[in-house]
């Protein structure tokens, strides 16, 4: 039983971690475009990488926690 809590918390933490990042990255984007809309497509090229740098950890989180759980 242990061992099932403690993967349902760090899966948790896994995912709420990029979760956070993604939202907080919409937000500023978001705001950005409010204030300065001719400036988009520099705002966009950093979001998406943004986007994919949140993706990307937490994919190889979840993948470690795979790992180390099987």
């Amino acid at each position: 039983m242990s061992r099932n809590l403690a993967l349902i918390i760090l899966f948790a933490f896994c995912l709420l971690g990029p979760t956070a990042a993604i939202a907080a990255t919409g937000f500023a984007s978001i705001q950005a475009l409010g204030r300065n809309p001719s400036a988009a497509p520099k705002i966009f090229t950093a979001m998406i990488l943004t986007l994919l740098f949140a993706e990307a950890i937490a994919l190889s989180a979840l993948l470690i926690i795979f790992q180390l759980f099987t």
